[in-house]
């Protein structure tokens, strides 16, 4: 499967690290210890001793470095062997690699690729839930699938009316009627509005609204989307273009997802969701939250169900509908991007 490297990839919510607890994880099959040193940085390594291959994971903070707690050796920030119980020399050949990181929108970011590249201007502008703006509840779920399957039906959102039936409750709408698509340099931008939509919280009003949403998705599987309800005829006065978000009426709210390659064949799927300070509280955000672990244990069924049927099935290949052209635009930036790597990409 193949994965732009040059990226930076959620390893983690920030709130997950405490000082003095090594965490370990896997991204791109790559293992990786994350710890959080005594000035409060966050750090990177190779989870794996140069010594006898033991995780550093299960290592010992000191200060802003991490200690082997198999033979004690004793590793810098920057993946250098610093000391070697009972030897003066250490060895310049003593070293593990070292992951560039960033912390933003409450996540931990690792760039995979060449480190003289990691640019943090990359990093996509989620909102975190340290944003002010958002109330945001947040979490991850594990899948035993491919990323790239996530973020296909990430990319394809005509899904809703069928998988989400019991939850987002979506109808028949979103299978029949075709987002607008916008290509984007890392990414690619959906967007729909919904006209003379009912007041669901109050089914018996005459109230309408207009609804718009919107959300990009962005390398290496990032989706950040927003969405409101506006008054009644608002999509036609704007000649379907985009909303002002600020007059929204009622429903603002915003989710930050991530897809994250563990190995080849699981993936992590990070995500927030709430509504905006002036649309709700947290009440609301609870509700949200309960009716988001619906609809991904709803996802996470069908894709790993899907997952199984595509290793039980070489030589078949994807049919693609008019639904697909997210998806395609998408997958193609990524094989760009991979090929411009060098073969890097995987």
């Amino acid at each position: 499967m193949t994965y732009v490297r040059n990226c930076w990839y959620v390893a983690a919510w920030d709130s997950e690290l405490a000082r003095g607890q090594p965490m370990a994880m896997q991204v791109l099959s790559e293992r990786i210890v994350l710890w959080r040193g005594d000035d409060g940085a966050i750090h990177a390594l190779e989870d794996r001793c140069v010594h006898r291959m033991a995780p550093l994971s299960l290592g010992r903070c000191e200060g802003v470095n991490l200690r082997c707690m198999y033979h004690g050796l004793l590793f810098g920030p920057d993946g250098g062997v610093l000391e070697i119980p009972g030897q003066d020399k250490v060895p310049p050949q003593a070293k593990v690699r070292a992951y560039p990181v960033a912390v933003r929108h409450s996540w931990v970011w690792v760039w995979m690729g060449d480190p003289a590249q990691a640019d943090e201007a990359l990093i996509p502008p989620a909102v975190g839930y340290d944003d002010g703006r958002f109330i945001l509840g947040h979490g991850h779920l594990d899948y035993a699938a491919q990323a790239r399957l996530i973020c296909d039906n990430l990319l394809d959102f005509s899904h809703l009316t069928y998988v989400h039936a019991a939850s987002f409750q979506a109808g028949p709408t979103f299978a029949e009627r075709l987002p607008e698509i916008t290509p984007l340099e890392r990414g690619v931008r959906f967007s729909r509005w919904s006209q003379n939509v009912p007041n669901i919280r109050d089914p018996n009003s005459a109230e309408r609204f207009d609804n718009y949403m919107t959300y990009d998705f962005l390398l290496p599987g990032v989706l950040l989307m927003e969405s409101a309800s506006f008054m009644a005829r608002t999509a036609a006065a704007l000649e379907f273009g985009p909303p002002d978000f600020d007059t929204a009426i009622a429903g603002r709210n915003f989710t930050s997802q991530a897809v994250t390659p563990l190995t080849e064949g699981t993936a992590r799927y990070f995500f927030n969701w709430g509504p905006h300070g002036d649309h709700g509280d947290e009440a609301m955000r609870d509700g949200m939250m309960q009716l988001a672990a619906m609809a991904f244990g709803e996802d996470k069924v069908m894709i790993e169900a899907q997952s199984r049927v595509i290793a039980d099935s070489p030589g078949y290949a994807v049919m693609p509908t008019a639904h697909d052209r997210g998806v395609t635009l998408y997958n193609r930036i990524v094989e760009r991007l991979a090929r411009e790597e060098g073969g890097a990409g995987r």
